[in-house]
């Protein structure tokens, strides 16, 4: 496989699972289940994070002038990096409501 489609799935799997784990997280406070939904933000965070990290790596090659060959999956990972980064900040709205207006 070529390097760039390997760092386009890696980016791909980790914010894939972070997408999934916030996701989780929304079920989680939905079923009054907090702690868990907090813990599974940590979680999802820290995919997020990582995804992030191959992505930073990548736009530090192309800043040295490396030619970086875009490509369908490519801008698919950018996409899910970016949706992820959305989801978590709904997921974290969604989870205040259901603590603070659940009961009420």
């Amino acid at each position: 496989m070529e390097k760039y489609e390997q760092i386009a799935f890696q980016i791909i799997s980790n914010v894939g699972m972070a997408k999934s784990t916030f996701m989780e997280a929304i079920s989680k406070s939905k079923e009054g289940n907090y702690t868990d939904a907090d813990n599974l933000l940590k979680e999802g965070n820290q995919y997020l994070i990582d995804g992030h990290k191959v992505h930073k790596d990548l736009i530090q090659e192309e800043a040295k002038g490396e030619s970086i060959p875009m490509n369908l999956l490519l801008v698919h990972a950018e996409d899910q990096l970016m949706s992820s980064e959305i989801i978590k900040e709904m997921a974290k709205e969604l989870i205040y409501i259901h603590k603070h207006y659940k009961n009420n």
